[in-house]
């Protein structure tokens, strides 16, 4: 009995002389974590529920007109941004605008990428040589959105006619200094910007035994976001009589002949082929 009422008094993480005990067990920090995504999820929803909407439709009056879709993401930023180009259940017309050694983490080394965002200039090389022109639509997913190449890269793109469509968290804004030289932000240089919510550290989850917080969960809301934009894009083509020009899997039998036909329908409109 003892045993059982000291575990009672005295739960993972704290010992009965105030000392921290063991760390939570392992399946209780998967449950906070997926509690905390879920509700990061639900408040997108509910509370971006226009702008979603907003920027499904400027995809879709895009599209209408003959235009493309960039996504551009720095760092893990771009891992949302690679999720709706070439996407089976996703739109063929959507590209992935990349800038050498700032996407992801396959460079080496990897703090090069981070040091990359903070040098100006390369935001317009990119889309100086890039097939992106005034109709397109262009996603710049930045976090912080407080570094140099994702607000030139949103800011030079509205310069040469692209509705630009920011995906950021305002809570940076709020509480973080940019590092623009002009002191601007992502969300300043947009015609319209999607808040992901995702606190100031990107960290969900904290245990006495772990010294920094962890638990990072901005890629499966973006994500999440990104996807959802793109279904009521495609919602909104069908709405106008239009046939939404979808990537089915090749791994499903007749999925290879489907894609075959729809990059050779808007090859003009796909860049992630060439």
């Amino acid at each position: 009995m003892s045993d059982l009422r000291d575990a009672q008094e005295h739960p993972a993480g704290a010992a009965a002389d105030g000392r921290p005990g063991p760390a939570a067990p392992p399946d209780d920090l998967s449950d906070r974590y997926f509690d905390a995504a879920a509700a990061l999820l639900r408040r997108v929803r509910d509370e971006e529920r226009g702008t979603l909407r907003q920027a499904g439709a400027a995809v879709a009056d895009a599209l209408s007109a003959g235009g493309r879709v960039f996504a551009f993401g720095a760092g893990h930023s771009s891992l949302p941004a690679q999720d709706v180009v070439y996407r089976a259940g996703g739109l063929a017309v959507v590209n992935l605008l990349a800038v050498p050694g700032a996407v992801g983490v396959d460079v080496v080394p990897a703090t090069l990428g981070s040091a990359l965002e903070r040098v100006g200039g390369l935001a317009a090389a990119v889309l100086e040589t890039s097939p992106a022109r005034a109709g397109d639509v262009l996603f710049v997913i930045s976090l912080s959105g407080r570094n140099v190449l994702p607000v030139e890269m949103a800011r030079g793109a509205r310069e040469r006619g692209l509705t630009v469509i920011g995906v950021t968290s305002l809570a940076y804004a709020g509480q973080t200094a940019s590092r623009h030289p002009d002191g601007t932000f992502l969300k300043d240089h947009c015609d319209l910007v999607v808040d992901s919510k995702i606190p100031v550290g990107d960290a969900e989850l904290t245990d006495p035994c772990i010294p920094a917080p962890f638990g990072p969960a901005s890629t499966v809301v973006v994500s999440a976001l990104m996807q959802a934009v793109m279904a009521l894009a495609a919602s909104g083509l069908a709405a106008r009589g239009e046939t939404p020009p979808m990537i089915r899997s090749g791994n499903v039998d007749g999925g290879l002949d489907w894609n075959a036909r729809v990059f050779e329908e808007h090859r003009d409109r796909i860049f992630f082929r060439n």
